[in-house]
């Protein structure tokens, strides 16, 4: 008989979770919350963590039935950013959560609970174009308040460093492939095309995560947004990428158009420095995506190895379908599909473009 034994009982004992023990603590000591209720709120692709937690009886009236803590490492996380970007979004009428109370040390906050329903849950054909408009409205809002010097600056460094992820991580982990020079040359290349269109557009603040998964449906002040401490200055037409291109949720080419051209409309009559062609314009706003999806599929990767949030690998066939479809539209850019032919082995499919 073997020594050894795979009883539950015989089972090293789990490590205690002193983040948690610390942020309980803490929330004891502000006497806001019942601290035993606390339970996890949503997922995060950073080393952030969020829970939810029950107020007390007495609390209720001013603060609601719950609160959402915060728990971001400090040597991992800068809090005192998300707080910046907070009091930013909410003074140029954007809905974010209220900050109750904070310790940046210890890189914990509470905040107001915006809800359990994001926009990722209840997008249909139906109400699209409705919740679409309502956070287009809200991004306008936050892109008329934008000067330079405030936020980051999305330069040229930052966006190779964002695109490198593409060879480090999908192609060369992925795939497990290694790139010839000819092919690394026609990488970057593409790389080159994408830039130069992208550093050309106009500046303003860019969310850099507006997406289905960071919009909270509320009933009034729609949408509340989250994940927002990484903001910079940068491209007109970040957001609206990230947001009508959403690794999470696709729509047909004709809706996404309309949606573009309405947002283009407004953002005229706002005043805000958009392109005065509509047709450059489109092309912008097709680069700027593909940059957001070539550095994806490498983020995507890299949470996926490295991190161990193997759940992100399952987005990576709709970002390759808007990277495909993207690339064959524009001559400079057709280099990269011959490329991802030639990884998948694929031989390419004669069709139409537009």
């Amino acid at each position: 008989m073997s020594l050894l034994s795979n009883s539950p009982s015989d089972a090293a004992p789990a490590a205690p979770d002193t983040r948690l023990i610390l942020l309980q603590a803490w929330l004891s000591s502000l006497n806001l919350v019942q601290v035993d209720s606390t339970r996890p709120a949503s997922a995060d692709a950073s080393f952030r963590r969020y829970f939810r937690v029950d107020v007390l009886a007495a609390q209720r009236d001013a603060l609601g039935a719950s609160l959402i803590v915060m728990d971001a490492p400090p040597e991992r996380e800068n809090s005192a950013a998300f707080v910046k970007l907070d009091g930013m979004l909410a003074a140029a009428g954007v809905s974010v959560p209220a900050i109750v109370a904070q310790n940046l040390e210890q890189g914990f906050l509470l905040l107001s609970d915006l809800g359990t329903v994001t926009y990722l849950q209840v997008l249909d054909h139906d109400n699209a174009s409705t919740l679409y408009a309502e956070a287009l409205e809200a991004l306008s809002r936050f892109q008329l308040t934008s000067q330079p010097g405030v936020l980051p600056e999305y330069d040229r460094a930052f966006f190779q460093r964002e695109l490198n992820l593409f060879p480090e991580w999908y192609i060369g982990k992925h795939l497990g492939a290694t790139l010839s020079e000819a092919q690394s040359a026609e990488l970057n290349k593409v790389f080159e095309a994408i830039q130069a269109n992208i550093l050309a557009q106009q500046q303003v603040y860019v969310h850099r995560d507006y997406h289905s998964r960071n919009l909270m449906r509320m009933d009034a002040g729609n949408p509340g947004v989250l994940d927002f401490q990484d903001a910079v200055h940068g491209p007109v037409t970040y957001d609206l990428g990230s947001l009508l291109r959403d690794a999470y949720v696709q729509w047909d080419e004709e809706l996404v158009l309309d949606w573009v051209i309405r947002y283009w409309q407004r953002a005229k009559e706002l005043g805000l420095p958009v392109n005065k062609d509509i047709d450059a314009f489109y092309r912008d706003f097709e680069f700027m995506a593909l940059q957001r999806h070539l550095k994806n599929l490498g983020l995507f990767c890299r949470l996926a190895y490295r991190d161990g949030k193997s759940n992100f690998l399952g987005d990576l066939p709709v970002l390759l379908d808007y990277v495909r479809k993207t690339a064959n539209r524009y001559r400079e850019l057709k280099p990269l599909v011959r490329l991802l032919d030639q990884l998948d082995d694929v031989q390419p499919q004669v069709g139409y473009t537009f």
